[in-house]
């Protein structure tokens, strides 16, 4: 398992979706981005999605997993 508190573009918060790892300044779980990919959907698709989500933000979360796996 990631440990995102290492990742700038997350925050946790109890009072947010159940103290899920959510994009910063937003309600929207990380765990959605994968999700979604996994599906098929691209990055566009997804920003589409959930316009309260930054391009900057996706690139770095998807860059800290790809980095914390390798």
């Amino acid at each position: 398992m990631l440990n995102w508190s290492q990742c700038s573009a997350v925050e946790r918060s109890p009072a947010k979706v159940s103290g899920a790892w959510v994009f910063k300044n937003s309600r929207v779980p990380v765990r959605a981005l994968f999700e979604n990919l996994e599906s098929g959907a691209s990055v566009n698709d997804f920003l589409e999605w959930f316009p309260g989500v930054q391009r900057k933000q996706v690139e770095a979360v998807l860059e800290f997993a790809s980095l914390v796996q390798n």
